[in-house]
This record gives structure tokens, C-alpha cells and sequence, in this order.
């Protein structure tokens, strides 16, 4: 792998997949920092141009923006699209209607581990971002037994098949093998493991929130805005001494009314949910002070110098 430096004015980057809603808020994000941006799209996304939704508006940054379609299944797709990049930002977001199922932990499982190991013959490379899920973390038969949940702790494999979490088998899965892989190859790997991410199509349907009334209850609840999501993933490319895991959330639900609120944007059309004072006061038991002190000096412009 090629030695890390993080000047990152007309540094090549690939996003990948640069369709869902944290792809193009890091392709969006990317272009204002000086980056040039491989928008690397999948091939179960809509009609051809159905890449560029949400990133119209950049026609000014043109010349610093390339498109592929990518398939994760396609190896040569993924090596094209990789070529001359100095990083990886890689999501996995199936499509809207895509349910969650055992066989998506498969899909997901293969995907990562083709991504990484085109990462690994990509001679330019230099750091690969991993976006991964709080859900990877969180599911534990003796979760109640833990103090505080952090980037050490992994879901066990076991349990959520036994309580048929797909979405967060799937997630552990995938960076299992991501991080097993990029030891192996010697990739440059961290991972940003995201809560739920919260914009306007997010609702009562997303996989993450099997089983919500139980992280409600364990103090894990967590949210994230997908912008500052796409800042926490650039923060920990630019940053030389990232490493490993980020627990990545800017919001924890644990008073009635944060649990109210919630229910309400993510199905503002439903009858009323459970009033709030149905509701405790939950000790919140997740923290992610190891991205809070990267994100701080990402903001003060201060992370290049380590």
C-alpha cells in the first residue's frame, strides 16, 4: 500500500455506492473539500442517470467528478472504478424495498470482501473508510450484564440469528470480514459504525429498527444525521492517526419525549404513538468520545497535523 499523506486538494477518492443518502452527501462533501470523486453507482439502482439523484447542481464541479457503474459482484467493475484513488468510502445500502433476510447477510458478506480485496491491488490506495452499523455492536445475549457499549464491543453472531436480526447479522458480518481481509491484504481500514440515519425517507420500515423497543430500554437508541455522518467519515480518512472503529451518532433517544419525537418522524402519518409518559428515563449506555475527539479537530482544522 501506498504511504499515507492527506493533502487532499486533487486527491482522487471513491464513494461507493454514491446513490444512497450518505453517498451523496460524501460525493457533495468531497467536491467542496478539493477532492476529484469517483461516484461509483451499483447496478440495482433505477433508471440509467438515477446516479446523479441528488447531486444536480454540481455541474461546476464536473471536471472533478467521474461516474461508474459498479456491480459488487462484478470484480473488474470494482478495480476500474478504484483506479488512481488514494481512498475508498465504502456503504453497502440495498434498495428501499430490498427486505432484510438471512440471505442479505450472504450478499452483504461477499460484497465487502470483493470491495477489499480490489482495495488490496489498487497500488494508489491508502486508506479505506468502512461504513459499518451501531448494530454490529449492540446485540449481546448478556447485553443487560455490560456497563457502557463502545467500538470493542461486537453483536454475537449467534444471538441475532436467534432473534432473527438480519440487518444487524448482516453488518457484523460484513465488517467481520472487511477487517479480516484488510489485515490479511494490509489495508489501511477504519470503520465508522453509524446509528440510525435520520432524513426524510426514513421510517417505521428500516431493518435498523428491529427490535427498537429493546435499545430503547438498554440506553443504545442512538441516531445520526447523515451529514454529519458523511463529515465523521471524512474526518477519520484525513485524520493520520485514525484507526480501527468509530461509533458514530449525534443524538442518543433516552427521555419519553426524544422516543416520541422519533416515532413521529418516522411515521408521521400513523395514529399517535405510546404517549410519553408510558415512557422512563433511560440511563443512555453508548458512548463514542473516540470519534468526538477526531471530530473536534476535524472542526478546528487542526487533524492534518498529527
Amino acid at each position: 500500500m501506498a504511504p499515507v499523506s492527506f493533502h487532499h486538494n486533487l486527491k482522487t477518492v471513491c464513494v461507493m455506492d454514491a446513490s444512497g443518502r450518505l453517498g451523496v452527501s460524501l460525493v457533495q462533501r468531497l467536491l467542496q473539500r478539493g477532492y476529484i470523486v469517483h461516484a461509483a453507482t451499483y447496478n440495482h439502482v433505477g433508471a440509467p442517470g438515477g446516479e446523479l439523484h441528488g447531486l444536480k447542481g454540481l455541474s461546476c464541479e464536473k471536471e472533478r467528478l467521474k461516474l461508474f457503474r459498479t456491480d459488487p459482484f462484478d470484480y473488474q467493475s470494482l478495480v476500474d472504478a478504484m483506479k488512481g484513488c488514494a481512498g475508498l468510502f465504502y456503504t453497502f445500502e440495498p434498495p428501499q424495498d430490498q427486505n432484510y433476510d438471512e440471505f442479505m447477510a450472504e450478499v452483504e458478506v461477499r460484497a465487502a470482501h470483493n470491495v477489499l480485496e480490489a482495495c488490496a491491488q489498487t497500488e494508489s490506495m491508502e486508506r479505506v473508510v468502512f461504513t459499518s452499523s451501531v448494530a454490529a455492536v449492540i446485540w449481546k445475549e448478556n447485553r443487560k450484564l455490560d456497563t457502557d457499549f463502545d467500538e470493542r464491543d461486537w453483536s454475537e453472531l449467534n444471538f441475532c440469528r436467534k432473534l432473527k436480526l438480519w440487518h444487524a447479522l448482516a453488518k457484523t458480518l460484513a465488517e467481520k470480514t472487511a477487517w479480516a481481509l484488510a489485515m490479511d491484504r494490509g489495508v489501511d481500514m477504519a470503520s465508522v459504525n453509524a446509528g440510525l440515519v435520520v432524513g426524510p425517507d426514513t421510517s417505521l420500515a428500516s431493518p435498523y429498527l428491529k427490535g427498537a423497543p429493546e435499545m430503547y430500554e438498554d440506553g443504545v437508541l442512538v441516531t445520526v444525521d447523515v451529514n454529519f455522518l458523511a463529515d465523521a467519515h471524512i474526518a477519520v480518512f484525513e485524520t493520520p492517526s485514525a484507526y480501527g472503529r468509530y461509533l458514530c451518532f449525534n443524538r442518543a433517544v433516552c427521555r419519553p419525549e426524544d422516543a416520541v419525537k422519533l416515532a413521529r418522524m418516522l411515521s408521521p402519518s400513523s395514529p399517535c404513538p405510546l404517549p410519553s409518559d408510558e415512557l422512563r428515563v433511560i440511563q443512555q449506555r453508548i458512548q463514542n468520545k473516540k470519534l468526538s475527539k477526531v471530530m473536534v479537530e476535524f472542526a478546528a482544522g487542526t487533524h492534518l497535523d498529527g
